[in-house]
């Protein structure tokens, strides 16, 4: 059930960035920052990845970037045409702003119970990862799960330190850049929960692939799909993916994924129409199927313009 980790577990990626790993051979290695050297190269060698949009209406333009919610620490440098989306805009746009999560966990109803025997096996998981004891127990089930999974993605260098989003938003904090979430805490909270009855089968289901260890090879291959701006990859992911194998898995991928674009357009389409120039940066994976974003905002009456991959040259 790797699907995931390639969602917006905004949570989840926060607790692996502050939960230390162990220092066992065994554990998820703990990411390492650049050098400066290592820096100053990788900013001035970035290359263009993912997915990228001009959207007009209104007599003027935003832009719609399709992200990766994990990343490898030289992919957190922005290529030319995101460089240049950026200069172009004035506010960032992202699903959820982290400076949000804190005071709505704070006021977050405690976690239904497990049954006993997934209890167990979450906590056996968490000590194969290095957490400390009772790390995960405020999160709800599907988010502890994500959290695995996330610190799991590190044995293959992948981090959500690295995450463009997270990338974006430290550079907007740096400018001063104002910061606009398209979703609230909970209503995150209401796409990431499954229907009721389905969270023990899900749960399941991902620690059954974490523990045959079948997480990292569909991340590596989101990965380098998301990369190359590979549509038509991602458009098949659930194919592909090992997450869609049941009618539960197929209706919770539907829940987080689909089913939150018709919001997530008609919130960008409120910022861009109240005269904001964004920059918006939101999940690959909600740029393809017959509710892609970039559909929807045509639908909307947006001139959609393709940028990343970029066109082949005609001949």
């Amino acid at each position: 059930m790797n699907l995931k980790i390639t969602r917006k577990t905004w949570l989840a990626g926060l607790l692996a960035l502050l939960l230390a790993g162990g220092s066992s051979a065994d554990c998820p290695p703990t990411p390492t920052p650049p050098t400066p050297e290592q820096a100053q190269r990788w900013a001035e060698q970035a290359g263009d990845r993912g997915l990228l949009w001009r959207i007009t209406r209104d007599g003027h333009s935003s832009y719609l970037y399709g992200s990766l919610h994990v990343g490898k620490a030289d992919w957190a440098y922005p290529g030319p045409a995101l460089r240049a989306a950026w200069a172009d805009t004035e506010v960032l746009a992202v699903e959820l702003d982290p400076a949000d999560v804190g005071p709505a966990l704070a006021a977050a109803d405690a976690p239904e119970p497990l049954s006993p025997r997934l209890a167990a096996q979450l906590q056996a998981q968490a000590r194969a990862a290095c957490l400390p004891p009772g790390a995960l127990d405020p999160l709800p089930a599907m988010l502890q799960l994500s959290t695995l999974m996330l610190l799991e993605a590190r044995r293959d260098g992948f981090d959500a330190l690295f995450g463009q989003d997270l990338m974006l938003i430290q550079w907007a904090r740096r400018e001063r850049r104002p910061v606009q979430s398209l979703e609230s805490v909970q209503e995150q909270l209401d796409a990431l929960a499954p229907a009721p009855g389905e969270t023990e089968a899900l749960l399941a289901s991902g620690l059954r692939e974490l523990r045959q260890g079948r997480v990292r090879a569909p991340l590596r291959r989101l990965a380098a799909t998301w990369a190359r701006g590979d549509l038509a990859g991602l458009a098949n992911y659930a194919s592909w993916c090992g997450c869609a194998d049941t009618p539960a898995e197929r209706a919770w991928l539907k829940r987080v994924n689909d089913e939150r674009n018709q919001h997530l357009a008609e919130r960008i389409e409120a910022l861009h129409h109240a005269g904001q120039r964004l920059l918006v940066a939101v999940g690959a994976l909600h740029m393809s199927g017959p509710e892609a974003l970039p559909r929807l905002l045509a639908a909307r009456g947006f001139q959609v313009q393709a940028l990343l991959p970029r066109p082949a040259p005609s001949r």
